[in-house]
């Protein structure tokens, strides 16, 4: 059976790699760089679906999302869980956060907010 493999998204290209999981050297030894741009690759995880490369809303609410933490890996149950899909949904969830003082990365995986 061949290795597993996990999502790469580089966000200035707009591009989505399927690669081997990261080696499990100390000192964040896997920095991979894009084939488009030699950029930086972010390790999203095996649950992740990319947007398509013309959608810039939703390139953007991805990019939100990796940058306060986020990431898509897959839990017991099947799936990473709730993401804001919506623009909306995260400006929702940032002002929850900030009204709170709850960590943004927590709130933007909330389902609902109060």
């Amino acid at each position: 059976m061949p290795p597993s493999k996990t999502s790469y998204v580089c966000l200035p290209c707009r591009a989505a790699y399927k690669q081997p999981y990261p080696s499990r050297e100390p000192h964040g030894g896997d920095r991979r760089p894009c084939p488009r741009c030699a950029g930086p690759l972010v390790h999203v995880g095996s649950a992740f679906a990319a947007p398509p490369r013309r959608d810039t809303r939703a390139w953007r609410v991805l990019s939100v999302l990796l940058h306060a933490g986020v990431r898509f890996h897959k839990s017991c149950c099947g799936g990473p869980g709730y993401r804001p899909r919506t623009l909306r949904e995260v400006r929702e969830r940032m002002a929850y956060a900030r009204r709170t003082g709850e960590p943004v990365a927590r709130a933007l995986v909330r389902p609902e907010v109060p």
